[in-house]
Formats: structure tokens, sequence, C-alpha cells
């Protein structure tokens, strides 16, 4: 797969936004722990879970811009979980 490459800063400002999202997902994701949770919350908690997962990954080989993206996703999800409850 060909990653899109990023200039230096774009790579920075990437990784940011990468950790961000990764820990308003996580955050998020704690909030629910302990909780009576209903079938689609349960299936959003898996969803978001392997989008931390992805997003991992993909930094953990320098693609920024798919970590930005996945985590992006685990973000927006766990937002969706977080007024679910």
């Amino acid at each position: 797969m060909i990653a899109p490459q990023l200039t230096p800063q774009e790579s920075a400002v990437a990784q940011q936004q990468t950790n961000l999202s990764l820990s308003i997902a996580e955050r998020n994701l704690g909030a629910a722990h302990g909780k009576n949770l209903n079938a689609a919350q349960s299936d959003l908690i898996s969803k978001i879970r392997g989008f931390i997962k992805d997003a991992r990954e993909a930094a953990q080989s320098a693609d920024w811009s798919r970590a930005r993206s996945l985590a992006k996703k685990a973000q927006v999800l766990s937002e969706e979980l977080a007024g679910s409850l």
C-alpha cells in the first residue's frame, strides 16, 4: 500500500491530531466502563476499539495520514457512544 508523503511538519501535525483523537476516544470508552450497555452501544465499543487498534498500528509504521483518519473515526464514534450513555 502506498501512503501519501507528508512533509515533516504535516507529519508532526497529523501525529498530534492522532494522539488527541485517541485520548478523547479512550476517555469516552472509559466513561462507558461498568455501565449496562445495550447491543448498539456494545457494538459501538467494539468498533471504537478496532479503530484505536488500527490507528496505533498505522502510527507504529509512521503512516500518520492513515493513523489520523482511523483515530478520528474512533473519536467520532466514541462521542456518539458518550452521548448515548
